[in-house]
């Protein structure tokens, strides 16, 4: 769990302003390993928002439990803006909930190359009836912790990005 009382306090506001409109959420992570969820719901109330969350750690896992197909994954590796646009769609597809968001990245020490360096993130953020957006990081070698915690962060800042009065009607924008 993250220690961080910003952080912290970001997720209580999220909570409540998804409590209020009705809306829930599922998380697909990888590299956060579930930290994103674990923030969510360790606010009381969070069983009113956050539906599921899905850890994807492991290629198959992405395929088997959110639908990633293999070869996307084979083809543009499990870092990639397909495959965080993919593991948002699966999971909001394998859950009732209303916006997904994921994360997939190199948070180090090793794993990363020159092309997808330690600090890449990407992230996915899915709403039922609208298009999947993409995010992508370059965080740089800060070190895992800290990595992790940008990640979690930034994924907490798609989540605020919703619309939750379109989402409620089922409109995008």
């Amino acid at each position: 769990m993250i220690e961080d009382a910003a952080l912290l306090a970001r997720a209580e506001a999220l909570v409540r302003a998804y409590a209020a409109a009705k809306q829930r959420v599922v998380t697909a992570e990888s590299c956060t390993g579930g930290l994103v969820a674990g923030l969510l719901t360790a606010v009381p109330g969070s069983s009113a928002v956050m539906e599921r969350g899905f850890v994807t750690y492991s290629n198959e896992a992405k395929a088997e439990a959110i639908g990633v197909p293999m070869d996307v994954i084979l083809r543009h590796g499990a870092v990639s803006e397909p495959v965080a646009r993919a593991m948002a769609d699966g999971a909001l597809a394998a859950s009732r909930a209303e916006v997904a968001v994921s994360v997939t990245g190199i948070a180090g020490p090793g794993g990363g190359s020159a092309d997808k360096p330690v600090g890449l993130v990407h992230f996915g953020l899915a709403v039922r009836g609208g298009p999947t957006r993409h995010v992508e990081r370059r965080f740089g070698d800060l070190g895992r912790a800290e990595i992790r915690r940008l990640s979690v962060a930034e994924a907490l800042a798609l989540l605020e990005s919703v619309d939750l009065a379109q989402a409620s009607s089922g409109r995008t924008g």
